[in-house]
């Protein structure tokens, strides 16, 4: 099945797009679901704070 020019070109764009959400959005969305789960039990709370060292 041969693509078009056109198709070739929006599939690459979506493709771009797609690294390039990820590739930021990975780091924050590892933090936010580690501060959604909270501390294991015996540990220090977790602080934004707590990034800065």
């Amino acid at each position: 099945m041969a693509l078009s020019e056109g198709t070739k070109q929006r599939l690459a764009l979506v493709i771009d797009a797609a690294k390039t959400i990820f590739h930021y959005g990975f780091i924050p969305t590892v933090l936010y679901l580690g501060f959604q789960k909270g501390a294991d039990p015996g540990m220090p709370e977790i602080h934004v704070t707590n990034l800065l060292w």
